[in-house]
């Protein structure tokens, strides 16, 4: 019997770019409940220094510095905020179709609470909480906004038990 060796990864943190790196700190701390393990701090090019050297990687040599925050949510996953001086500091155009990031989700069983905190922060609520399955099971959901214009979901059970039982069916 031949075994697969191929195991699901864990999900270890998500990189969002902001336009006010301590609004974001304030609104994700404040709203979301989630952790600052790294208060807001400057990252210069260096290609001296290991952090240096990494976003010189990934940057590339057109940028001078940036601000970067680090928290976490309740599971542990990482939150990694980034705020680029020149970056454009508008909302990104909401396009679903393209290829690339669509959004991501937090889960809540308090939903509605959840929902009304966003919008007080100054984020938008884009839909009605909707229910899976009306009359049979409590999960539901909503998309969302911050107060940036970067789309999330919000659901109330977990990612598993809310498509377990198929959610597309009937």
């Amino acid at each position: 019997m031949e075994t697969n060796k191929n195991y699901p990864k864990s999900f270890s943190h998500i990189g969002i770019t902001v336009p006010d790196i301590k609004a974001a700190v304030k609104f994700y701390s404040d709203v979301m409940g989630w952790y600052i393990i790294m208060e807001p701090s400057t990252v210069k090019k260096e290609a001296d220094t290991a952090i240096g050297i990494m976003c010189i990687d990934v940057f590339g040599d057109e940028w001078e510095s940036f601000e970067i925050a680090h928290m976490s949510t309740s599971d542990g996953i990482g939150i990694e905020l980034f705020s680029f001086p020149h970056g454009v500091k508008k909302a990104p155009e909401f396009n679903p179709f393209n290829t690339g990031l669509f959004h991501f989700c937090i889960q809540d069983p308090d939903i509605e609470t959840l929902v009304n905190k966003i919008v007080a922060a100054g984020g938008k609520q884009r839909m009605p909480i909707r229910a899976y399955y009306p009359n049979d099971k409590p999960y539901k959901m909503c998309y969302v906004e911050d107060p940036f214009g970067i789309v999330f979901e919000v659901y109330t059970h977990s990612y598993e038990l809310t498509y377990s039982s198929g959610a597309y069916a009937k």
